[in-house]
């Protein structure tokens, strides 16, 4: 599954566009969060962003912090923390072997997407990245825009 760009099933609540830029992913996992009624409510409206979100370990468990979910207008009685930390549920052999990658030098966890699976449940799509250097980040541009014109000169010329 490494290197694999997939789109997660079911519907798309929240995304890291700019991950794919930023890191080059080498490993996705789909982990379960903990949320309230309200911020449910607010991610079923498409509303959240994963920009600067980062996951790492607190007290021998996964969190998601830095997530921004807005507050929900008509359940002003139930307020949540907008950039609370979120508890993800992995099984303890996942958490291990996560734990173990983000030990090693230059890994760490960006969550990729949160996403409703078919079952209504909200889940988050993990990536196990490493930072791209600068010039990694200009080749990969190359790449994309040489693709981008081959393309355009393929469908003009048959």
């Amino acid at each position: 599954m490494a290197g694999k760009k997939h789109a997660p099933p079911g519907t798309i609540a929240a995304q890291n566009r700019k991950a794919r830029h930023d890191y080059s992913i080498e490993d996705n996992i789909e982990t379960g969060i903990v949320l309230t009624g309200p911020e449910v409510k607010s991610l079923r409206e498409g509303k959240g962003s994963l920009v600067d979100a980062w996951a790492g370990e607190r007290d021998g468990e996964l969190w998601m912090f830095n997530c921004y979910i807005p507050k929900y207008a008509p359940a002003k009685n139930f307020p949540h923390e907008e950039r609370r930390p979120r508890k993800l549920l992995v099984n303890r052999r996942e958490m291990d072997r996560l734990f173990g990658e983000i030990h090693r030098e230059g890994v760490t966890l960006v969550p990729l997407s949160i996403y409703f699976n078919k079952r209504g449940i909200a889940k988050v799509d993990l990536g196990i990245a490493s930072g791209k250097r600068k010039y990694d980040k200009r080749q990969a541009e190359k790449a994309r825009d040489w693709d981008r014109q081959k393309a355009r000169l393929l469908r003009e010329h048959g």
